[in-house]
């Protein structure tokens, strides 16, 4: 399955943004869905994922209340809405899939992988 994210941009801290991350290839209600993001000089870490049917889904505590994954099969398309964001919310943002079901927070435990999305959150 191929991944286009797009989305980011900058922002000032308290703002919004949503991402989206397309999926083309294969069924895409076959795939767990997520999001990680990067900063410099950091690992890439798990921030949200969610289900095959999008019923189920998980979030790393520091962005919880704030950002909301949710998917449309029909559009094969995973979406992260950012709400309150902080300037150490700025990160390279990208999307993965995982064929089995589980929602994990390794990036071993995804497949395939989109080309990532700059998040810049100014102070």
């Amino acid at each position: 399955v191929q991944l286009q994210a797009s989305g980011g941009g900058l922002v000032q801290a308290g703002g919004s943004l949503r991402l989206s991350c397309a999926a083309s290839g294969r069924t895409f209600s076959n795939y767990v869905m997520g999001w990680f993001r990067q900063a410099p000089g950091k690992e890439r870490e798990f921030v949200a994922g969610i289900s095959w049917s999008g019923g189920v889904t998980y979030y790393v505590d520091s962005v919880k209340g704030r950002f909301t994954i949710s998917r449309d099969n029909a559009k094969s398309t995973v979406y992260l809405q950012m709400n309150s964001l902080k300037p150490e919310d700025t990160a390279v943002y990208y999307c993965a899939a995982r064929y089995y079901s589980g929602i994990y927070s390794r990036t071993a435990d995804y497949d395939y992988w989109g080309q990532g999305t700059q998040v810049t959150v100014s102070s």
